[in-house]
């Protein structure tokens, strides 16, 4: 094993959430960490997350490792890359798991992965939960999920083994382009986080001077306004940095989000809204078929 010391920037929900499911896939070695907020890091430290926290930013090089995971939002991530590049060497790999790629992988290019320098290699699971914080974190948050790499360089031992150890947290690895990633999550996860946004605040702003309105609404809403506004909860601190990054692929998916609904407000007296519900309703079977085919796979892994 190369990977013998790691450390996590940024002890949140995803950060505490890799120390976690490090140490269930069996990983032995010694996990540092780090946050801008003690009381982070301290949860961390109390869940286990993590096995010592790091007092400071020069604390993070001091710590030698051999990987260093950067969960931050994108900004920061932007910035810590500049702070270490020059500190780090080859014999060391940072990763993130940024939510958008486009510019975390420019800069790897600029800074990271030549002679002398450390590796880099992008990186961003597709897990999460609305709400952040170390005391939501799970060992299990990444198993069945999706981690997308978009690498830059041609892969060593280190970028290897941590993909190995992906694997170990029962996440999907695949590679993606930088440019595609960002193009693609703007239609699955930004597009979708700011529809549940612009839903649950029209709704406030609907009800908000009517008590008995809103009660009804909560009350009769069910399940589906639920899940429809469940991402609404979101702060908007986990997702300025998306917005400020991806900004135009994610102004692409609404502008055509706008098209489709005036589509449908102009056709809801004709036949053609059957049509909208007879395509919505083909993407759903396919989505339900992968599901299924993703489901069995995973059984027969488990048998196997």
């Amino acid at each position: 094993m190369i990977i013998e010391r790691v450390t996590i920037v940024g002890t949140g929900l995803i950060g505490a959430s890799v120390g976690l499911a490090l140490k269930a896939s069996g990983f032995s070695g010694k996990i540092y960490g780090y946050d801008s907020n003690t009381e982070e890091s301290a949860t961390a430290l109390q869940i286990g997350a993590i096995d010592d926290s790091l007092a400071s930013r020069a604390g993070v090089i001091a710590s030698k490792a051999d990987v260093t995971v950067l969960c931050t939002p994108v900004l920061p991530i932007l910035d810590w890359m500049e702070y270490l590049a020059p500190a780090l060497n080859e014999e060391q790999l940072v990763t993130d798991v940024g939510s958008t790629k486009r510019e975390i992988a420019a800069k790897a290019v600029e800074l990271f992965n030549q002679p002398g320098h450390a590796r880099f290699l992008p990186g961003h699971p597709m897990a999460g939960k609305e709400s952040g914080g170390a005391s939501l974190a799970e060992a299990k948050m990444f198993q069945g999920a999706t981690w997308l790499f978009t690498p830059v360089a041609a892969f060593g031992p280190l970028e290897s083994e941590w993909r190995d150890l992906v694997k170990l947290f029962g996440a999907q690895v695949r590679n993606m382009d930088a440019e595609r990633h960002d193009e693609v999550c703007a239609w699955v996860s930004h597009l979708p986080q700011m529809v549940s946004t612009a839903l649950a605040a029209l709704l406030q702003d609907t009800f908000a001077d009517d008590p008995e309105g809103m009660a009804a609404v909560q009350a009769i809403g069910g399940r589906a306004l639920r899940e429809t506004t469940r991402l609404g909860a979101s702060p908007y601190s986990m997702w300025r940095d998306v917005a400020m990054t991806n900004t135009e692929e994610i102004a692409k998916t609404i502008a055509a989000l706008e098209q489709r609904l005036a589509h449908v407000r102009e056709n809801l007296r004709t036949p053609e809204l059957r049509d909208a519900f007879a395509t919505a309703n083909q993407f759903r079977k396919k989505e339900t078929a992968e599901s299924k085919i993703k489901e069995s796979k995973e059984e027969k892994k488990k048998d196997a």
